[in-house]
């Protein structure tokens, strides 16, 4: 007995529920001139859950004859917007339309839309411009023959312009880097070769001629780099005359210097810890007092290119120089031809 009560119930609600369920169709206007457009809203009212089934349109389908739908779109599950246009006067009858609800077809209310022509007084034909014969071209070939050969040679060269551009593409461009190298005075080299001698702790070591063979090639380094002249080609006799010449601070101190380190080198003399520090002392007085500090210290180093890499570069100047010429000639042709067309048009 529950069963049968639970069913009825069921039963029951269904039907009630299809009995709330309503469509309505509205149309806005329902007058309108040929070719104008009408709206049509489908609009269902139903519960929340009620599965709504509107009918399909297609674009430039008719929904009578005489009235095509231009477009059909669903701005909500229970709304459905047509938009309707026509091009013959008449007063159409519009069908009712239908729609499922929950399975259950509803129709919509009939609808009318009257569709008005434009009026045309035919008593007054003389005001309305009817077919016009062959008219004759209002000027002859030799007013265009100028137009005509000027726009040949624009094509032609936006042609030739064309094929310079895919040369001077293929014709890579030659990138060249120019290295500003930072680089230390003659006498900041010196002065650090001096700090490492004594960071090697080489005044006390029983190696002296190592000692003085790296303290005197500092020195003939950088008199080369000071004063421009081979110092390490030449002996210590030769260095003292040729500097001589240019400078005369400390170069007592430098020829005993020189002599100490030749006589250690070549004949085995045997020097004191002190006297080696002399050396060095006098070293570094004869840096400090012949020493340049107003001098660059940044060098600018321009690579250097091949013969085919100059010509590389003439050409692409060339090629650049031929095509912007051409440019410019091709705007100055394409400016005269409109203007001469523009003439004769108007």
């Amino acid at each position: 007995m529950e069963r049968v009560l639970f069913v009825i119930c069921l039963i029951t609600s269904a039907l009630t529920s299809f009995a709330q369920a309503s469509v309505e169709a509205k149309i806005s206007p329902i007058e309108m001139m040929i070719g104008e457009q009408a709206q049509v809203t489908i609009s269902v009212q139903a519960d929340e859950n009620a599965k709504v089934e509107f009918p399909t349109f297609k674009p430039r389908q008719e929904l009578v004859p005489g009235v095509e739908v231009l477009d059909a779109q669903r701005s909500s599950d229970y709304t459905l917007t047509l938009i309707l246009t026509s091009f013959d006067g008449n007063l159409y009858h519009l069908p009712p339309f239908k729609v499922k609800v929950n399975g259950k077809e509803l129709k919509t209310a009939d609808l009318a839309l009257k569709v008005v022509e434009v009026e045309v007084d035919t008593t007054k034909m003389d005001q309305f411009y009817g077919p016009k014969d062959v008219q004759d071209v209002p000027f002859q070939w030799s007013d265009l023959s100028l137009s005509f050969w000027l726009s040949v040679l624009l094509l032609v060269l936006i042609a030739l312009n064309y094929y310079l551009y895919l040369r001077l593409r293929d014709n890579k461009p030659i990138i060249t880097h120019i290295k500003i190298v930072k680089r230390l005075l003659p006498h900041q080299k010196a002065m650090k070769e001096i700090e490492q001698i004594k960071a090697d702790k080489m005044v006390s070591s029983e190696n002296q001629k190592e000692y003085y063979t790296k303290l005197t090639d500092t020195l003939r380094r950088y008199i080369e780099e000071r004063y421009g002249f081979s110092a390490m080609e030449m002996t210590s006799s030769e260095i003292i005359d040729r500097l001589m010449q240019t400078d005369q601070q400390s170069l007592d101190e430098l020829r005993q210097l020189f002599m100490t380190a030749d006589l250690v080198k070549f004949a085995k003399y045997s020097t004191m810890i002190n006297e080696n520090d002399a050396n060095l002392v006098n070293a570094i007085d004869f840096i400090n007092q012949t020493k340049q500090e107003n001098q660059p210290t940044e060098t600018v180093e321009k690579p250097q290119l091949s013969e085919a890499d100059l010509r590389s570069q003439s050409e692409r100047r060339v090629l650049k120089t031929v095509i912007w010429s051409l440019v410019a000639v091709s705007v100055a042709l394409f400016g005269y031809v409109v203007y001469n067309v523009y003439q004769l048009l108007y």
